[in-house]
């Protein structure tokens, strides 16, 4: 057997196997040879059948068979051999005039190779790495949330400032009748806040909905009309009112600390503030650390850059798939691709560069962590070691999982290489502000 490569250009390449007559002949004449002493044809004992007619009836399909099982693994020992990096799957070039009655077989394949680049993560302009803290509005807001959902609720005449109202939305010709309960703190415009406060249950109140309420998202929730609807909705709606409650906010004493939190682990109103600021903030830093993992990203996507065999990954494309497709399919499919395909790339380079590996005991931890942080949930704040080994060693015995387990740990591998390695600048931001500029 004889291999050798052309290479096209950097990105291209094929590759020819010539395989001679020795190369098979020995597999092919022992499969034959356990076929005769196996084949059961009529006129003929078992094991008698004549040689020549065993190879009549099944010598092509069995040298087909081996040739193409010397023909993979040949190509696959040689691509491993010579550290070939390639993009997909070897194409095996067509051969219409192939004769399988020769002696000797030659089959080319076209190779798409990875290009050859370099990451520098000490960019020239640095990338923002944004700490969300709690302002003290937001914690004041939060504590003023507890009180109301550990509050009560009493029975009252007539809407005031604090009051939260149930009734019912109606207009025909749009299909809106539903009863939603809100509270007046919802409402949008004096107009609006005047035509409400002071009614009484029974009373009919004539709304529009145009800036209704002071997110127009809520006609969705309150009115139960389209997301779309909500954004253009501009009707006049008519509310009958069926009850109004006025919330009595809880104390801030231990009696309520205590419900929030374990017995004695907040004893005054600073405590209480000081938890609910590091309990936000830990949730924020999720928040903040998967904002610089996009901004990276995006950076390395946009501005590393290299070719890609185009016309190579777009032919593979067409019958990569469980469904065939055409060269206008595979074309597309290629262009929305692409950008996952270079990061696919920039990713394997980084790992390889700054030695990021995952071992299994990085697994088997990375599972335990995980674990633990769902048992404290159900309230098992101390597992054993043997017990949380036992649920990770379940886990980890399912490939599926192992494959999400690992794709999580490196993420959070590659986040801590940028944070160490890349060019970062700082920003507080408070966490209204942070979601006003990204979300918004």
């Amino acid at each position: 057997m004889n291999i050798t490569r052309t290479n096209i250009d950097n990105l291209n390449a094929v590759v020819k196997v010539d395989i001679a007559k020795e190369d098979y002949s020995d597999k092919v004449e022992k499969i034959l040879t356990d076929y005769r002493k196996s084949a059961n044809i009529p006129g003929f004992r078992k094991g008698h059948v004549p040689m020549t007619l065993v190879k009549k009836q099944y010598g092509k399909a069995v040298l087909v068979d081996e040739v193409n099982k010397l023909l993979q693994d040949a190509l696959n020992k040689y691509l491993v051999e010579e550290k070939l990096d390639v993009l997909g799957n070897p194409l095996p070039k067509p051969q219409d005039d192939l004769d399988w009655n020769s002696d000797q077989f030659s089959f080319e394949f076209e190779l798409g190779l990875s290009p050859e680049f370099d990451i520098d993560l000490k960019i020239k302009k640095a990338i923002t790495h944004y700490q969300i803290y709690a302002d003290d509005k937001m914690i004041d807001d939060q504590v003023k949330h507890i009180q109301k959902q550990y509050g009560k609720l009493v029975s009252t005449d007539v809407v005031e400032a604090n009051s939260e109202i149930t009734g019912t939305f109606v207009n025909e010709d749009n299909n809106i009748n539903n009863t939603a309960t809100f509270s007046l703190e919802k409402i949008k415009g004096k107009s609006n806040i005047k035509n409400l406060t002071g009614a009484k249950v029974g009373d009919v109140i004539t709304l529009n909905t145009k800036e209704l309420f002071n997110d127009s998202h809520d006609l969705m929730t309150y009115l139960k009309v389209s997301h779309d609807a909500a954004h253009d909705l501009k009707v006049d709606v008519k509310l009958t009112i069926a009850e109004i409650n006025s919330r009595v906010l809880a104390d801030l004493d231990q009696d309520l600390f205590d419900k929030l939190f374990a017995k004695g682990e907040v004893n005054t109103v600073t405590e209480l503030k000081e938890k609910i600021k590091t309990d936000s903030e830990k949730q924020f830093q999720q928040q903040s650390d998967q904002k610089l993992m996009n901004d990276v990203t995006d950076y390395l996507i946009e501005n590393i850059k290299f070719d890609l065999p185009a016309s190579f990954l777009q032919k593979w494309l067409q019958n990569a798939g469980e469904k065939p497709m055409n060269e206008e399919e595979a074309k597309d499919e290629y262009e929305k691709s692409e950008k996952s395909i270079r990061y696919q790339l920039i990713e394997g380079k980084l790992m390889e560069k700054y030695n990021v590996k995952v071992e299994f005991e990085d697994l088997k931890t990375h599972a335990k962590e995980l674990i633990k942080s769902q048992m404290a949930q159900f309230g098992q704040l101390n597992p054993s070691e043997q017990e949380l080994d036992d649920i990770a060693a379940r886990i980890l015995s399912n490939r599926d999982e192992v494959k999400r387990l690992s794709e999580q740990l490196v993420s959070k591998k590659l986040l801590d290489l940028y944070k160490a390695e890349a060019n970062l600048k700082v920003k507080k931001i408070t966490y209204d502000d942070f979601v006003k500029e990204f979300y918004s």
